[in-house]
């Protein structure tokens, strides 16, 4: 899932920037935090869910894996964090976002 979401932020960040970007990745207490910073200052905007929509859904797939995520802008461009949970919950399933 780590890499899914460095994939899709990345991606995005490359598609929509068309600057430089920083990741930065960091453990802690079971939670992978994937922070992206870009030179776009146009926060993310999640779509509405669309099945018939081709592309276009990387935000809404890391929504739905991560446990959270925010974007906010800086003095230059934006930041975008997301956090993943490395461990299944008590269920024994997948921990991720909580609705």
């Amino acid at each position: 899932m780590v890499r899914l979401v460095v994939s899709e932020v990345l991606t995005n960040a490359s598609k929509y920037a068309h600057g430089p970007c920083l990741l930065d990745l960091q453990l802690n207490k079971g939670r992978v935090g994937v922070t992206v910073w870009d030179s776009d200052p146009t926060p993310p905007t999640p779509k509405t869910p669309d099945p018939r929509r081709i592309g276009q859904h990387g935000l809404e797939i890391v929504m739905a894996v991560s446990q959270s995520f925010e974007g906010h802008r800086e003095p230059v461009g934006k930041r975008t964090m997301a956090a993943i949970v490395l461990a299944d919950g008590p269920d024994g399933n997948a921990s991720g976002h909580q609705p």
